[in-house]
């Protein structure tokens, strides 16, 4: 038996497939915000610790929720050009390495067809709002078990955020991979205490130390 052949590699989407620039920059223009002043807003709520969300605040804009329709007919789904460079080879790859592959992320429902629509392949795909659970729950790493019916240890589950990806995972005995790309991977640090299994910057040097998570 192939010894990877149990091993699962679970994958966050966003900035670790896709890189979300288009829809952040969806929310601005729905908001009557200049581009950079928006995601400069962004960057500067993330290094103060605040969620996401607290961004809307800055800009005054409390009732943001109302321009999600505005905002996703903006942005109109994934597209190719949203999809990182090495997202398909590094699957590809992962694969023909023998390990199992599942994406599950905090996403919208639909985010599942457009993803398979690109290309993306794995033995699992979850959206969030399909299971009715999202991160940084652990009942969200819990269904990654159920659904994939691996031991959390069998599990290398990777993702661009500490608070959302690389905690609870842990949390849940499972070997997080920190991908440092996208705002919340270049921005965020990591506690003293919480060591990932590997921290990389692309998934092709994943793909190059896939073997080190199990180490």
């Amino acid at each position: 038996m192939n010894r990877t052949a149990e091993r699962w590699v679970v994958l966050d989407v966003g900035e670790t497939l896709i890189d979300e620039t288009r829809i952040w920059s969806a929310w601005a223009d729905a908001l009557g915000i200049p581009r950079l002043t928006f995601l400069a807003g962004l960057g500067a709520t993330l290094a103060r610790g605040g969620d996401y969300r607290d961004v809307f605040a800055l800009f005054s804009a409390e009732d943001w929720d109302q321009h999600a329709p505005d905002v996703e007919a903006r942005h109109g789904g994934f597209r190719p050009e949203d999809l990182y460079p090495d997202a398909l080879r590094a699957l590809d790859a992962l694969r023909a390495g023998g390990y199992r592959l599942a994406i599950v992320a905090n996403q919208p429902a639909t985010r599942h067809d457009q993803l398979e629509a690109l290309g993306v392949r794995a033995d699992v795909m979850a959206m969030s709002e399909a299971m009715g659970v999202a991160k940084p729950a652990s009942a969200f790493y819990a269904r990654i078990t159920e659904l994939t019916g691996a031991e959390p240890g069998h599990i290398a589950y990777v993702g661009d955020r500490v608070d959302n990806d690389v905690i609870p995972a842990l949390a849940a005995g499972m070997r997080p991979v920190w991908i440092r790309r996208g705002p919340w991977g270049i921005i965020q640090e990591l506690p003293p205490d919480v060591r990932p299994a590997v921290v990389v910057d692309s998934l092709d040097e994943l793909v190059e130390r896939i073997g080190e998570v199990w180490d």
